[in-house]
């Protein structure tokens, strides 16, 4: 039993001691350490404290430019609808028609009104000249002549008259057909063939989006620098655009200002009515940013990869504002930290259980 007993001893004490030989000095005095992690291949990016121009974000909404709800000044019934809700149509097109059967009786009555008054001016026009022409010779009187003169005035009045009312029965005639006022698209159709239109109703609705107003409201002290003409920075529908400065103007209550700005839609991309945020610019202020492109995201989270003495390791932050291939880092880094923006060849491989890299 003793010689078992110390038997178990001496194996424990050579395990004890080949411990101590693991973790202990090497020949050269120095201690075994474990190989650091792998680093991140890519670029280091030192954060430092970087002056940002600060911008009011200002809520609002993209509307069309012009947009025109159409009607008509006549009563009749509409006989033809050429369009159709989504039809792009140009400026002059016709839309609507209305029977207009009474009106074109009314034009040859008219036409004829204006015949008869040309026919009696251009008599009182000869008869004017003769008799001028026997008073000259003192083979006229004085009343003769003043008679002469005023049937030719009555005459010149009569066609102006007969003139002035064709041509407000062409402006009444004008309201039989609807026309596009502008180039667009048909966004409404209130009526169809055989429907009863009556003076201000509406019949066809036209929208042109190849511009847009984006309208918000701010305080005095944020639109105190903003000036017609000037570009800004905006947002519609989370895709950001640049917006021009139509105007600032104060608003119908309270003590904010109306801000409008236009943005160029070609092809109209952006559809009208779409939430939009205008980025006033403010003082500049001190702020932290990093590359884009070395943000992560993973779900609702956002980080970085730092680099530190003793290995990469993943920095959750919270961002600000984005512009161009910078972001701003409200809360997480400080200046001086050192950030690892991933090189292309090690980003990885879309995928359920991956990284998300985005610029």
């Amino acid at each position: 039993m003793k010689k078992k007993r110390s038997s178990t001893l001496a194996l424990g004490g050579a395990l004890f001691a080949g411990a101590l030989a693991a973790c202990g000095p090497t020949e050269d005095g120095v201690r075994a350490e474990s190989p650091p992690p792998p680093r991140v291949v890519g670029t280091v990016h030192v954060v430092r404290d970087t002056s940002v121009q600060a911008a009011f974000e200002a809520a609002g909404v993209a509307a069309p430019l012009r947009q025109a709800t159409l009607s008509t000044k006549l009563m009749g019934t509409v006989t033809e609808v050429l369009v159709q809700e989504g039809d792009d149509v140009a400026a002059g097109q016709p839309l609507v028609r209305l029977d207009a059967r009474d009106l074109t009786a009314k034009e040859s009555q008219v036409a004829a009104s204006v015949a008869e008054a040309e026919a009696v001016h251009q008599d009182a026009v000869v008869q004017a000249a003769r008799i001028r022409a026997l008073y000259t010779d003192s083979a006229a009187t004085r009343a003769q002549l003043d008679a002469v003169e005023t049937g030719l005035a009555r005459a010149a009045a009569g066609l102006r008259a007969a003139r002035a009312s064709a041509a407000e029965l062409g402006a009444v005639s004008s309201y039989a057909v609807i026309r596009a006022p502008f180039a667009g698209l048909v966004t409404r159709r209130f009526v169809d063939p055989g429907a009863f239109a009556a003076p201000g109703a509406p019949l066809v609705a036209v929208q042109d989006a190849a511009r847009l107003r984006i309208t918000a409201t701010a305080a005095p002290d944020v639109v105190r620098g903003l000036r017609r003409g000037q570009s800004i920075d905006a947002t519609i529908e989370g895709q950001p655009v640049r917006a021009t400065v139509e105007g600032v103007v104060p608003a119908a209550s309270g003590n904010v200002y109306t801000v409008n700005a236009l943005v160029a839609n070609p092809g109209r991309a952006i559809l009208a009515g779409s939430a939009a945020t205008l980025a006033l610019p403010m003082a500049p202020r001190a702020a932290l940013v990093v590359p884009a492109a070395a943000v992560r995201r993973e779900g609702d989270l956002t980080g970085v990869t730092l680099r530190t003495a003793s290995g990469d390791e993943t920095r959750w932050v919270r961002l600000g504002r984005t512009a161009g291939a910078v972001v701003e880092v409200s809360a997480g880094l400080r200046a001086g930290d050192q950030v690892v923006v991933p090189a292309a060849s090690a980003a990885p491989s879309p995928g359920a259980d991956t990284l998300d890299w985005r610029e």
